[in-house]
This record gives structure tokens, sequence and C-alpha cells, in this order.
């Protein structure tokens, strides 16, 4: 960790019996937010959690987070946009998908908001191709409504609007060479 938010943030004293237990318990907390912060960035609300589920009364968990906040330790909107980023491009969720997340991790709706809009709808169908191929290998030996079944319901899972799981595995089982004609869109 940088230094300047060590000192910023305040350093774990060596003696902590020698403040006493309202400073020991800082220090313990302050640990736990550092240790947690180490392994990925988090949101508030998954901190929040993790520090009352360590005992940590509230309004020191409140302060140490605003802290955690004006440092820049912590921050919603970044964490929003780092997600978004990963789980779109490595798992290829669609929007829909990555809110629902993005609301499980408790981030707020106006940082999720402004994350999901930097979503390009072409990339997102272009993973939805991508999920569509990978997966078309393993249906060699099922029979066409089973692959047409499977690979929808694939996309649906990953947040894909139906409109697009229909067009997408048309497309794809079509370029496979596989006959298509009777795969209708629902209606909207």
């Amino acid at each position: 960790m940088h230094d300047g938010v060590e000192a910023w943030l305040g350093a774990v004293p060596a003696d902590e019996k020698a403040l006493g237990p309202e400073a020991d318990q800082e220090a313990v907390a302050r640990k736990i937010l550092l240790d947690t912060l180490t392994g990925q960035a988090r949101s508030r609300h998954e901190l929040e959690a993790k520090l009352a589920k360590k005992r940590v009364p509230d309004d020191l968990a409140t302060r140490l987070l605003d802290r955690f906040e004006e440092v820049g330790l912590v921050d919603d909107a970044a964490f929003a946009r780092a997600w978004v980023q990963s789980r779109q491009s490595g798992k290829g969720l669609a929007r829909r998908a990555l809110a629902q997340e993005l609301r499980r991790k408790g981030v707020p709706d106006e940082d999720a908001k402004a994350a999901l809009e930097d979503v390009d709808p072409d990339d997102e169908v272009e993973a939805a191709r991508h999920l569509v191929r990978r997966k078309l290998r393993t249906l060699a030996r099922v029979d066409h409504e089973t692959a047409v079944r499977r690979l929808t319901g694939m996309l649906a899972r990953k947040g894909y609007n139906a409109g697009v799981c229909y067009r997408v595995v048309r497309e794809e089982l079509d370029a496979a060479g596989h006959d298509t004609g009777d795969l209708q869109e629902p209606p909207e």
C-alpha cells in the first residue's frame, strides 16, 4: 500500500493496548477493511456487510468507510465500471444480468446505470455469438430442438433478451449448416 494512504488512514499502532479498547477496535476494523480490499475491489455495501459480520459497531464502520471513500479506496462508481467490464468480457453477461449482479452487490442505482451505459450493444451481440459458437461444439450429438433449447436457455440465463437469443442462435446454426427454417423469434 502507498505510504501516503497508510499515513492518511492512520497506521495500526505497535502497542494497541496502550490506546485502550476504543482504538483497538478501530485498528481491527481498519485491518479487516484493508485485508478485504487486498484481493479485489469491493462495493461499500459488501464492506459494510463484512464489518457487520465481524461485529464492528455501525458508527465505527460508517466512519471508517467514509474515510476510505475520501482517500479513494472505496469507490462504488469505479467498482461498477470495473465489474461490468470484467463480467461482460469474461463471462459474456448481458446488461440485465450485470444490473442484477450490481444490485446484489449493493451498488447504488445511479452508479450501476452509468457503468451499464458503457456496454456497447454490438459488443453484447458479439459476446452472445461467441458463447453460442463455443457451446455449439458440445451439441454435435443432440437433435435440433434440444440444441436450440440449450443455446437460447444459456443466453437467457446470461441476461440476453429473447430477440437477441433467437436471432443469434438462428444465425449461428445457419452458419454451422443446420436447418433453421422453423426457428422463429418470439413476439415482443
